[in-house]
This record gives structure tokens, C-alpha cells and sequence, in this order.
């Protein structure tokens, strides 16, 4: 995928990042919007989560070019700036576009919400027409359907993001709360103005207000305490309206049983999020793909990570993440990324990524490659400060795309636990629900569970807890052995699936325990 940058000079020069649709990569949104006027490109898909700074900053770029500027809305019709009332019937997308075509003068035009022209084939027919017409200075912009290039527009159109607001903008929307602030008669304690800039990067002006005077309201003073108050606030906002799902990194590495090759190189890429690590040469780390047995602590490491790192958690929903309009899955997932961007620093879960982004099929429409596409072009150019963990239980199913190097630091494989790690996983759940682990004969347990996942020796233990409450017994360690036995593991039911689950393993991935001696 092609797309722009602004050299130190300010000159323009391509950079190619993956493949699919065109991408204005914005440095300076006014410079490049500029250059994207001048150069006769006739439609543009611009995205913003911030509508209002969206329109201002065309506006003001066409202005700087004296182009006139026109917006559309389905409920007022097309306006001209500066004039208080629209065209008359206009709020057809097609009559607007007739309109235009009319008017047969510069002007850029923004349609805002703009999907009905995509849903209406005579609309759709005339948007190409005007575009592909080449008309100096006529710019249609299309606000509201994400960055993917339909496969209608292809060739004609070019995607631009606005990015959120900087950190000077931001810079300057806390001092003016901070102010006035002062005239609410609100304290401000001590507060460290950087800290809070950063708790609200990636939010819009506004929202970065409200959701700091909520909490100086709250007690009627503004804490340094309050800035997790407010990290946790911005997490909460940007996974609105998408399908982030914002978790609780409620475990650290410390209560994740065995896996100690995948712990050891956590804590080590762990470091590299310092700001040191920067002045040391080091990129951020990027993320891991842990892939394995089901049932084996591989969603628990994705919390711990979160946990132990200080950073919030955000899980992918992959069964919100299609829809059943054309194009909807992928501006749905763009949406979720870019939310992911903005939350920074972020762990960003992906559940059994095979579930959604398998390879692709023949019988979706090409969905299934279009959203591919997306996640790919992101993992590899994604920006600092969102490390993915992404969890497989059959990597097979995935595309060869996926677990080459540069989308994940490294791919671990998380294997059924040894005989030592069953031994700590038991202790640990039975420390878990206020039994003493000294009181059992775990190396005996231990032995009896050969095969069992972590999951399956946590859903023994309660099980055996329920029949030793029924029978208003103590729990014991034959009662243990008993549900074991009792118990057949996955290793058993399936085999073979686990059989070729070792064998992709080799040469490929990790592992994440220790090899025994």
C-alpha cells in the first residue's frame, strides 16, 4: 500500500507500507492536504474519531488554496461555507452530486456520513463520473467509511486520516481546563501537566475536558491520583464503538504456573517500554504469538502481561468484529486499531485469532482476505506502545502471512505442563481457595494428572471441592486422585490434534517451558 510522507525538508516522498488500498500517512494535515488538493486528486475518504477538527482542517486547507467549500449531510443538504441555508433540495446524495456537477466550478465539497452514496447505484455512478472527470481544483470528500477503499472506487479514490489532536494541541486544551478550573473554585494538587497530557492523548478536545473536570468534581480537587482515574476513563472511551472489549489486568507473571522460557523473555522485553531503552538504540517490543494446547494458560498470560507491564488491557471481540454490509468488517476493525492506537500503552488480546482471521475462503465475498489484509498491513507498521498478544489453539488454520517475523518479536508454543508445573499449578489453586498445599501429597497429584491441561486440573480441583462439600468432608488428596481419575483430558479425546500441534511446533516457535534436562 503506497502512501505519503513529509520529508525534514518538506518535501513529499512515497513510502510503501503492505498492501491494499492507498493511505495518506499525515505528518502535517494541512501540508499534505494541500499537496492532495493541488495534485487534482478528485475523491478522498478522510477519517477522524473528531468530526468537527475533521471538517475544520479541510475547510481551513481549502481556504489557504481559496477553494470554496461546500457540506453535505443527509438531514441538512449541501451548504455552501458561510451561508446559513442549504441548497434546495439536496439531501439526496444524488441530487447533491447533480448539484456539483452543475455548479461545473473549483470547490471542495464534504459529504459527511457519506455511506448512502455507496448504498445508491445512481449516487455511486455519479460520484465516479465527477471524480474520474479531473476537474482543477473539484475535490469530493467522503467522510464517515473508514480508510479501506471500496473495490467500486478503486483507482479513484485515496484514503487520508486526520490524527488525533498532538501533543502541543493537547498541551494547551489542559491548560485552558486547568484555568478554569481555578475560576470553579476546583483545587489543583501538585498535578504533573505532562502526566496529564499523556493520560489524554488520543482523546478528542472535548473529551479530554470532561473527563478531567468529572474528576476534579468528583472530590473537588485534581490529584495526582486521579490520572490512572483518567488513563482508565480514555481506555473506556476509545473501545466505545468498537469491538475492544477494556479488561482487567487482574494477574501478574508471578501467578502464571511453569512456562518459565516465555516468562523469562517477558520480564527481558518488559524493559525495552523504558524511555532509556530508546537512547539505548531499542524499538518498543511489538508483540507475541503464543501458540498451543488449548486449556494451557495462554489467555492468562495475555492478563499478566498487562498486569505486570502497569499497561491497560484490551481484548479484540472477534464475534463483533464482522458485519453484514460490504466493507463493514474491515471499518470495523479499523476502528478497533485505532482505538488500540490511541490507548497507548496498550496490551491489545487477540483471543484464538485462527477464529477470525483463518485463511481465507472462497464463499465470503473476499471478506475474509479484505480484513486479512487489514490486520496484516497494521501488525507490520503499527506505532509504538500497543504490544499484541495474540493466542492460537490451531495455528494451522492460520495463513503463513500471520507468523512470519516482523508481525510478532516471537512465537512461542505453550505445551501441555511437566510434571513440575502441574505440581505448582495444584499448588497454586489450592492456595487459591484457602487450602494449605502442605496439607496435600502434591507430588503424587502431580503424577496422577500426566496430560492435563492447567484449565483441566483447575475444573478437577472444583469439582472434588464440590463433592467434598456435599459430603461436608474436608478435602483430601484421595478425593483428588478420584476426580483425576475420573477425568479424561484433551490429550487423550485428541490426540492426534495435539500430535500435530508438537509437530508444527518444531522449527517454528519456542518453546515456553523449559525443555527437561
Amino acid at each position: 500500500m503506497r502512501q505519503f510522507t513529509v520529508a525534514p525538508s518538506g518535501c513529499l516522498q512515497w513510502r510503501r507500507r503492505g498492501c491494499g488500498s492507498t493511505l495518506w500517512d499525515v505528518t502535517h494535515p494541512v501540508l499534505d492536504l494541500r499537496a492532495l488538493f493541488s495534485s487534482r486528486h478528485g475523491l478522498i475518504l478522510a477519517s477522524a474519531r473528531d468530526e468537527n477538527r475533521l471538517v475544520a482542517t479541510i475547510s481551513e486547507t481549502a481556504l489557504q488554496l481559496r477553494i470554496p467549500v461546500w457540506t453535505w449531510s443527509a438531514a441538512g443538504g449541501l451548504r455552501a461555507a458561510g451561508q446559513p441555508r442549504a441548497q434546495l433540495n439536496t439531501e439526496e446524495p444524488k441530487q447533491a452530486l447533480g448539484f456539483i456537477k452543475d455548479l461545473n466550478r473549483p470547490a471542495v465539497v464534504i459529504f459527511l456520513d457519506a455511506d448512502p452514496i455507496l448504498n445508491d447505484t445512481v449516487a455511486l455512478r455519479a460520484l465516479k463520473e465527477l471524480a474520474g472527470a479531473n476537474m482543477p481544483g473539484r475535490t469530493l470528500v467522503l467522510t464517515g467509511i473508514g480508510t479501506q477503499i471500496p473495490s467500486e472506487l478503486t483507482g479513484l479514490a485515496v484514503s487520508w486520516s486526520l490524527p488525533a489532536a498532538n501533543r502541543t494541541e493537547m498541551r494547551q486544551v489542559v491548560d485552558r481546563v486547568l484555568q478554569s478550573m481555578g475560576t470553579a473554585n476546583l483545587r489543583v494538587n501538585t498535578v504533573n501537566r505532562e502526566a496529564l497530557v499523556d493520560a489524554v492523548l488520543g482523546l478528542t478536545p472535548a473529551e479530554a475536558e470532561r473527563i478531567i473536570m468529572r474528576e476534579a468534581l468528583t472530590d473537588g480537587s485534581l490529584d495526582p491520583g486521579d490520572e490512572a482515574a483518567i488513563h482508565r476513563a480514555r481506555a473506556a472511551i476509545l473501545s466505545d464503538d468498537s469491538p475492544l472489549d477494556l479488561l482487567d489486568p487482574d494477574a501478574k507473571l508471578t501467578d502464571v504456573g511453569g512456562l518459565e522460557n516465555l516468562k523469562q523473555w517477558l520480564t527481558v522485553r518488559g524493559a525495552g517500554f523504558e524511555p532509556a531503552a530508546r537512547e539505548f538504540g531499542l524499538d518498543a517490543p511489538r508483540g507475541v504469538l503464543l501458540a498451543g494446547v488449548p486449556g494451557c494458560g495462554k489467555s492468562l498470560v495475555a492478563r499478566a502481561i498487562a498486569g505486570s507491564w502497569g499497561m491497560a488491557l484490551a481484548a479484540l471481540d472477534t464475534g463483533r468484529l464482522h458485519g453484514s454490509l460490504v466493507g463493514e468488517s474491515e471499518k470495523r476493525l479499523q476502528r478497533a486499531l485505532s482505538a488500540a492506537e490511541a490507548m497507548a500503552p496498550v496490551v491489545l488480546w487477540i483471543d484464538e485469532i485462527e477464529k477470525a482471521f483463518a485463511k481465507p475462503g472462497d464463499n465470503d465475498g473476499g471478506v475474509s482476505s479484505r480484513v486479512l489484509s487489514v490486520l496484516l498491513s497494521w501488525l507490520q507498521e503499527r506505532p509504538e506502545g500497543v504490544f499484541v498478544v495474540a493466542t492460537s489453539n490451531d495455528v494451522n488454520k492460520l495463513p503463513p502471512e500471520v507468523t512470519r517475523r516482523g508481525r510478532f518479536d516471537e512465537v512461542f508454543f505453550v505445551d501441555l505442563p511437566s510434571v513440575s508445573e502441574r505440581a505448582a499449578i495444584l499448588a497454586y489453586h489450592l492456595a487459591e481457595r484457602r487450602r494449605d498445599p502442605k496439607r496435600f501429597d502434591i507430588a503424587r497429584l502431580a503424577d496422577a494428572t500426566d496430560g492435563f491441561s492447567g484449565a483441566e486440573l483447575e475444573s478437577a480441583l472444583t469439582s472434588a471441592l464440590y463433592l467434598a462439600y456435599s459430603a461436608r468432608t474436608p478435602l483430601q488428596t484421595q478425593q483428588l486422585l478420584a476426580e483425576f481419575a475420573d477425568t479424561v483430558p484433551l490429550s487423550q479425546m485428541r490426540a492426534e490434534d495435539v500430535a500435530a500441534l508438537r509437530t508444527w511446533a518444531r522449527g517454528r516457535a519456542r518453546p515456553a517451558q523449559k525443555v527437561p534436562a
